[in-house]
């Protein structure tokens, strides 16, 4: 089983970046743009919430799978 290789390392972080801008752009939408109606301000800024406290989870499992025994090989291939 591939755990960790450069594709899944640089696919963690384009995953969080991505988390963590589409969480802006929601909380963004619910406080700007977004009539209150069926409490759709309050459940656009929850997701988004919740998308931007998943970005650091996902940088941060990212991180530690890296730092794992037996992935330092696997990182050494990789080009900078």
């Amino acid at each position: 089983m591939k755990l960790i290789s450069c594709n899944t390392m640089r696919d963690g972080i384009i995953a969080s970046l991505s988390f963590l801008v589409v969480g802006g752009g929601l909380v963004f939408l619910a406080q700007s743009i977004l009539p209150n109606v069926f409490y759709l301000p309050q459940l656009t800024s929850l997701f988004g919430v919740a998308c931007i406290l998943f970005a650091p989870v996902i940088l941060t499992g990212t991180f530690i799978t890296t730092v794992l025994p037996g992935s330092k090989k696997k990182m050494d291939e990789c080009d900078h």
